[in-house]
């Protein structure tokens, strides 16, 4: 659907907020906290960014994009190209990152850019009276996105952390406590930042089944290993080889079948596809484990495999 971008928020020097409206000023579809949108930019390129706002509040979609250095095209694209009163194309939210409904005491970390779903959360979880502290990280004062906002709304449950002021370290330990099973714990921003907080919770008895988390970029694979397969495709019985310097996806492509991708990077699932017989090499971040181990499903953007053939359901 397209929206109009209404108003664009600097929140910190390299953060901008993007408010989106519909253009005839309707209600915008529901959403709940944790949804993400697919934005889709007109360079071609696709990205996904989490809903930042309250729930309750159909007017608009609130957004934050960081102009990331490591940029593949979108954040840069958006920072340097859009501006108040453009149209952007965008889906419908859907929420692969959701409160669950056993949650009676929440325990929120953000990383950086990750506040955005987490604000999303804590709006909820307020307006649901669902007691929670929201423990944020950054690397200074002045990179905390919404900060104003997160102080003067959640007073008392909302716990700064920034690396250039020592007194404002986290003790992590101490934070995540014993929990008791109707206790969960959800956490968004850097890979290596959620490994710390997932592994900290692990180690203070928190099981799995109560820590949930959203990646915004896939740890870095090692591809100089990667070799040459063939996908067979049921329905025609046609092989296709991939090479050693592509992926699925491309090999597909260049073969006319159009697989719908997005984030390209394993997190999505846009692209899940299912797999009839063979064992992929999982590289994605968005199956589980359990889910990885039935085989029956791989992401063909990123995803391998083990081998010679996969036969995909195609």
């Amino acid at each position: 659907m397209d929206v109009i971008i209404e108003n664009i928020l600097p929140l910190t020097s390299q953060i901008l907020g993007f408010e989106l409206v519909q253009k005839d000023g309707s209600d915008l579809p529901a959403f709940s906290a944790g949804s993400h949108i697919d934005v889709f930019l007109q360079n071609g390129i696709t990205r996904q960014y989490s809903l930042a706002n309250c729930s309750s509040e159909t007017h608009r979609y609130l957004i934050a994009v960081l102009n990331d250095e490591n940029s593949r095209g979108g954040s840069r694209y958006i920072h340097e190209s859009l501006n108040v009163g453009d149209t952007l194309k965008i889906s419908e939210p859907r929420n692969l990152f959701p409160i669950q409904a056993s949650t009676q005491k929440a325990k929120l970390f953000a990383g950086g850019i990750g506040i955005t779903p987490i604000y999303a959360m804590a709006h909820e979880l307020s307006a649901q009276n669902i007691p929670f502290e929201l423990h944020y990280f950054a690397r200074s004062k002045s990179a905390l996105a919404f900060a104003t906002q997160l102080h003067e709304q959640f007073h008392g449950q909302i716990f700064f952390h920034v690396d250039d002021e020592p007194e404002s370290k986290a003790d992590i330990q101490n934070i995540l406590g014993i929990p008791q099973s109707s206790h969960h714990l959800y956490v968004c921003g850097p890979n290596g930042f959620m490994d710390f907080i997932i592994q900290s919770a692990e180690n203070n008895a928190w099981n799995p089944e109560q820590i949930h988390k959203e990646h915004f970029a896939a740890v870095a694979q090692d591809t100089s290993n990667n070799g040459e397969f063939s996908l067979e495709i049921k329905s025609t019985g046609q092989r296709i080889t991939v090479v050693q310097d592509q992926t699925v996806v491309q090999a597909l492509q260049e073969n006319g079948y159009c697989i719908p991708v997005s984030c390209e990077q394993g997190i999505c699932g846009t692209c899940l596809t299912h797999v009839i017989e063979g064992e992929p090499d999982h590289r994605d971040m968005f199956l589980t484990e359990e889910e990885q181990a039935m085989n029956n499903q791989f992401t063909p953007c990123c995803s391998r495999s083990k081998s010679k053939i996969l036969v995909l359901d195609l």
